[in-house]
């Protein structure tokens, strides 16, 4: 690791009022600095990268013309806004970044009055920089009053369709607001300098309507790779009325598209919208993604996530795996079936490498489908592939399937159309925090009629799952799984096919039987062991489904056994919740059988280590310990044995 970074100027910016007196050539040499700072921070954290380098002159530029916090500044999804914390007081906690009690990984309301809106989803910063502009209009805070209402949001983001509802709801209401796309799909080179000059002295000097003209006209001007990037712009932002575009038909004022790396550009552009614009405003940049490191720049992803890395090279520092990941297990597994069977496709929301279906995408591309951030489209997309024959995989993780609920339960559950998915990021996630937490999917996915809902145990289940769901055609099915690595167990050559609804007893007992759904039953067998020196044996079972529920396995639980607990690694209404209906229903209780379930709690969990965040939870191997032993009622076990 190299020394610290120089950043002379950047030490006297402790809140963005430090930024105001400064030149345009020193917030140049600011965002330079500020660039150093970000990347050497997660260097030594690890956490998002790509993003933030992106914005940094973006970031330094808005922070300079507008006035936060009461301008709100809302940054979607906020992958990118690390070099935003630097500057907004957070600069000496960023090496506690995603780490238990330490900052967000992502803008958080309850941390900094500069994040106005939490975030960590897509395409919902529109929504809110509406609402707001709405509310300050209303007289909704005079307390603290509401200046601009600037939402930054991503071209993968804007893509949603939320995305598109707000724009169409703020160009009906005219409110003044500004939405800045940071578009860093497009092609781009540094700008000439004298080029650049006269583009921002153009766009300052004009009147508005001129100075949109004019940014729009520019294109000619700028040098031929940034033309490339902005004739692609161009297109893709045609309407149907000819001559103008999608955003200006929505009632937008259009800006762009401008080089958002250059700091005269943007200063330029953004005073003159801030003295201006009467209007919704969209102000099109085009940068580039890792922006200004090496090794960010050049990685596939543009250094969108990253373990702890030398500031120098960029080589990250991970530690060897003991087992592979869930994720990849499945990738595996669905390839393998895809050779057999050719109506297997795969349909992922923007997140090919984090569903495992990079490789199916590799493998059989014409068979595999991105659909963007738009998981709605996602779902009723891979129900229309099972109406029409296929076997659709539909992988989305856990927290984003909630924005696809309503197509699970109407056009995929009611006509109980066979769509597969495979839920990672299942439970609890670690340093993304509640924002990426899948807690809910249990509880949302059991609830419906002719859903089949499984959890892996261990990644040999993940294996067996899979086959179980590629062979199930009788309506839909659902199988869930974590993020990280599995538990090193011996991996099947192939998976087998699963009878539905039938859990495995793993080890046989009595007086206490322990029901584990997914993957805390490793945590359950320490319990168990630890338990066992203690001399209560329980009955262990992997219950594998949570719906159908195995019944007569259940209910044989409860009739041998003085207590029954139930472990699952979700929210109150899931499995346990299934299963306390069925013994209630056969009048189990009435014959005194002692039931306890365990869920995640109901609270939001700060990020933390997984095994923290389990432990905050109370579902690690010691609290089901405590559990067995307070449900027998056993306070002090060495002395009710002396």
């Amino acid at each position: 690791m190299s020394d610290k970074p120089q950043t002379p100027l950047l030490d006297r910016v402790k809140t963005p009022a430090d930024m105001k007196g400064m030149s345009d050539a020193e917030l140049t040499q600011l965002a330079h600095e500020l660039r150093l700072e970000t990347v050497y921070a997660v260097s030594e954290t690890g956490g998002h990268l790509g993003a933030g380098l992106g914005v940094v002159e973006l970031t330094v530029a808005i922070h300079a013309v507008f006035a936060a916090p009461k301008d709100r500044l809302i940054w979607d999804v906020s992958h990118q806004c690390y070099p935003h914390k630097i500057i907004t007081g957070r600069r000496d906690q960023m090496r506690t970044i995603r780490q238990k009690d330490g900052l967000s990984g992502f803008t958080k309301r309850s941390e900094s009055p500069y994040d106005p809106f939490g975030a960590a989803h897509s395409s919902t910063s529109i929504s809110a920089a509406l609402g707001m502009a709405v509310a300050r209009d209303l007289g909704g805070a005079p307390e603290h009053g509401i200046g601009d209402c600037i939402a930054v949001i991503g071209d993968g983001s804007i893509s949603a369709g939320m995305a598109y509802e707000a724009m169409n709801n703020a160009g009906h209401l005219g409110k003044r607001m500004i939405v800045i796309l940071n578009d860093n799909e497009m092609s781009i080179a540094p700008p000439t300098g004298a080029m650049s000059s006269y583009l921002s002295r153009l766009y300052a000097g004009a009147p508005f309507q001129e100075f949109k003209a004019a940014a729009k006209g520019a294109v000619s001007l700028l040098p031929p790779p940034f033309q490339e990037g902005a004739r692609r712009a161009k297109e893709l932002l045609k309407a149907a009325t000819v001559g103008g575009t999608l955003f200006e038909e929505l009632g937008f004022s259009y800006v762009g598209p401008i080089d958002g790396h250059d700091m005269e550009q943007l200063l330029a552009v953004l005073r003159t919208v801030k003295s201006r614009a009467d209007g919704p405003v969209l102000i099109h940049a085009i940068t580039k993604k890792g922006k200004g490191y090496a090794p960010a720049e050049n990685a596939a992803d543009g250094g969108h996530a990253t373990a702890k890395f030398d500031f120098v090279t960029g080589k990250q520092k991970k530690s060897p795996s003991n087992a592979p990941s869930y994720t990849s297990v499945f990738g595996k597994a669905l390839v393998d079936h895809a050779a057999e069977d050719s109506k297997i496709v795969a349909v992922t929301a923007a997140m090919p490498d984090g569903t495992g279906l990079k490789l199916m995408a590799e493998r059989y591309p014409s068979r595999t489908f991105d659909v963007g951030i738009a998981e709605q489209h996602a779902v009723t997309f891979a129900a229309g592939l099972a109406a029409g024959g296929m076997k659709p995989f539909c992988a989305i993780y856990s927290t984003f399937l909630q924005r696809g609920y309503d197509q699970v339960v109407h056009d995929v559950a009611l006509q109980r159309l066979p769509v597969r998915f495979p839920i990672d990021r299942a439970g609890l996630v670690g340093a993304d925090g509640a924002t990426h937490a899948g807690s809910f999917d249990i509880a949302f996915m059991a609830n419906l009629p002719g859903m089949v809902v499984m959890a892996a145990a261990d990644e040999a289940e993940l294996v067996h799952m899979t086959a179980t769901a590629v062979a199930h055609d009788d309506g839909p099915i659902a199988f869930r799984y974590p993020r990280g690595e599995g538990v090193g167990v011996e991996m099947p050559e192939k998976g087998q096919i699963l009878e539905i609804g039938k859990s495995r007893l793993i080890q046989n007992g009595n007086r206490v039987a322990l029901l584990s759904f997914g993957t805390r039953l490793s945590e359950v067998m320490k319990a168990a062991e630890n338990l066992a020196a203690k001399g209560i044996t329980p009955t262990v079972v992997d219950a594998r489904f949570a719906k159908p529920l195995d019944e007569d396995a259940i209910l044989n639980l409860a009739r041998n056994h003085e207590a029954l607990i139930t472990i699952e690694e979700g929210a109150i209404g899931g499995f346990g919740s299934h299963v306390a209906q069925l013994l209630a229903e056969n009048g189990v209780f009435d014959k005194g059988l002692k039931y306890r379930s365990m869920v995640l709690p109901d609270i939001f969990i700060d990020q933390a280590s997984p095994s923290d965040m389990y432990a905050a939870a109370a579902m690690n191997a010691p609290q089901i310990e405590t559990k067995v032993l307070e449900t027998l009622g056993i306070a002090d076990i060495a002395t009710r044995r002396a």
